[in-house]
């Protein structure tokens, strides 16, 4: 029994590190498309947490944590965006760890 045990305690533990923040910007015909309602259902379907806001330029801001796998599905979501979006670049770059909660529309753009 200890073997499982301490199997399991490391998956734990490099699932954690695994853990990582994105900042993204999304350019192209992405406000006014449901680009941020969208963003919301696909991060909590993913398990990703952060928030998402509209940028005065036009673009999507968005800062996303969670593991490899889930941030990888993520921003290819993020390439693609909702039906009536135009997307045409999307650059993430990763940054500090602020843990969030959960993940959120946010109506102004910080």
């Amino acid at each position: 029994m200890k073997t499982p045990a301490c199997r399991q305690a490391g998956s734990n533990l490099s699932t954690k590190e695994m853990i990582k923040h994105l900042d993204i910007t999304v350019t192209g015909h992405v406000q006014g498309v449901f680009y941020r309602a969208s963003t919301k259902a696909v991060a909590d379907q993913l398990g990703v947490k952060g928030f998402v806001s509209n940028r005065s330029d036009g673009s999507v801001f968005i800062e996303a944590e969670g593991d490899a796998v889930a941030l990888d599905m993520f921003l290819d979501w993020c390439k693609e965006g909702p039906e009536r979006a135009d997307v045409i670049s999307v650059r993430s770059d990763e940054g500090e760890l602020k843990n969030y909660r959960n993940f959120e529309v946010l109506r102004k753009s910080r």
